[in-house]
């Protein structure tokens, strides 16, 4: 034996990532995905019977296309083969084909070939696989997170069969982190860790159908959780202090610098011209970037006025064009005529209140996919997948308006926008609400 020879030390489990030790072991471990893999679907026949054709697995990030791979690796009598588009280049490409080739001429073997992320490779590197596939000396497993349509070449894609990975939903995503929170072997269970289902449940929103990523999260809070009773306790206190984004103040320091943005921008909210122009030239005077107030202007103009006065925008994106060109002193009088604007204008915050409001469904709710209605169909794939299917050209409708949702199932009938009677907005609502009496019309028997 030699002096250098020394035994490798074992991996400590715990340093592995908990999404790769908590990898599905069979086919019935994946969750979220019977469309694609329940029992009697398609692939799962072709898996299980060793029937396996060259296919596309096209999903998001945190689906389970690796782990599909990995399985079909462990059930497969072929040989597999499995490498990254991102650390890949043509060489190596033509290097498998070519050793692929050959086994299949030597021992009548054929060989799967996994390409994680191939929408990474250009045509050159994607051509090299077309020869192989075709003469069946290699079946293709590509995973991407992109449309092939777009990003796989016709050719080879013609030659594959495409599976859509959805978006794990929240139950989905609730039963991995339960498994993960359970397992003493691969998972957290010896830590005997404590989450009420609603903490569980806010892990699998911020997830947004990433498995990955909820795992990733999990394990970072059971790591960092206080101990009670000698076990880690995650509550909502510990979840919002690690998801906490914190604001980056541009001048952290100049509490007056901000006495002087709020001063102007409540007076202009309450119509007081007077105070406006004042504040205004409070923070002028004291030298103020004009490209600073200019913004914050533009930022009411939206904010407090919005549609109310559609107008405003377009004063305030001006005036900052005025600042821009002429600088202090010139452009005082620019910046002063659309602030006496702005505080005279009539108000409304419904497209401030409108997008906070689908902002905290976009973070907080299931992002659902885009209905199929709603999505175009450029390619025959993506016709086939139903893409744009049962959608209504409103132009060729009655009074221009289609009776067609176009939110997601789980957020039909949701209300964002609701525009007040003050200014231009009156109109608004006028509209909103005839369209919305036309549809109601049309949906009854």
């Amino acid at each position: 034996m030699s002096l250098f020879d020394v035994e490798p030390e074992p991996v400590d489990p715990r340093t592995i990532p908990l999404p790769e030790r908590m990898r599905p072991r069979t086919l019935d471990e994946v969750v979220g995905q019977d469309d694609v893999i329940g029992p009697g679907r398609p692939l799962r026949e072709m898996i299980e019977r060793d029937l396996l054709q060259s296919i596309i697995l096209w999903g998001p990030p945190g689906t389970g296309k690796t782990t599909l791979a990995r399985l079909i690796a462990d059930l497969t009598r072929a040989e597999f083969v499995s490498f990254s588009a991102v650390l890949a280049g043509i060489k190596e490409v033509k290097d498998v084909m070519a050793a692929a080739q050959e086994r299949r001429r030597r021992l009548g073997t054929r060989t799967i070939v996994f390409v994680d992320e191939i929408h990474r490779f250009n045509k050159a590197q994607q051509d090299a696989f077309l020869p192989r596939v075709e003469a069946g000396d290699i079946i293709l497993i590509g995973a991407t997170t992109e449309n092939p349509s777009f990003e796989v070449n016709a050719a080879l894609l013609s030659r594959s069969k495409v599976f859509v990975l959805k978006p794990l939903d929240e139950a989905a995503t609730l039963t991995i982190l339960r498994r993960a929170l359970e397992d003493p072997e691969r998972g957290l269970g010896r830590e005997q860790a404590e989450a009420s289902d609603a903490v569980l449940a806010h892990i699998a929103r911020f997830a947004n159908g990433d498995a990955r990523a909820a795992l990733n999260l999990l394990q970072l809070l059971v790591a960092s959780a206080p101990q009670g009773a000698g076990r880690p306790k995650i509550d909502e206190a510990l979840l919002e202090r690690t998801l906490q984004h914190k604001a980056l103040l541009y001048d952290k320091g100049g509490e007056e610098h901000y006495n002087l943005i709020s001063a102007l921008h409540k007076s202009m909210r309450n119509s007081d011209p007077d105070a406006a122009v004042y504040w205004l030239a409070r923070m002028v005077e004291a030298g103020e970037d004009p490209m600073y107030i200019a913004r914050r202007l533009v930022r009411f103009a939206s904010e407090d006025v919005g549609n109310a006065d559609p107008q405003a925008l377009v004063v305030t994106m001006a005036a900052r064009d005025a600042a821009h060109m002429l600088g202090f002193p010139e452009a005082n009088t620019a910046l002063a005529q659309a602030a006496l604007y702005l505080a005279t204008a009539p108000k409304s915050n419904a497209v401030y209140a409108a997008y906070g409001a689908a902002a905290e469904s976009a973070k907080h709710d299931v992002a659902s996919p885009v209905p199929l209605h709603l999505r175009n169909a450029p390619t025959k794939l993506m016709k086939q997948l139903d893409y744009g299917k049962g959608y209504r050209y409103a132009h060729d409708e009655a009074e221009g308006v289609a009776d067609m949702d176009c939110l997601p199932d789980n957020l039909k009938g949701r209300t964002f926008y609701s525009p007040t009677e003050r200014g231009f907005e009156k109109e608004i609502k006028r509209r909103l609400d005839g369209w919305k009496e036309i549809k109601r019309r049309r949906r009854e028997p």
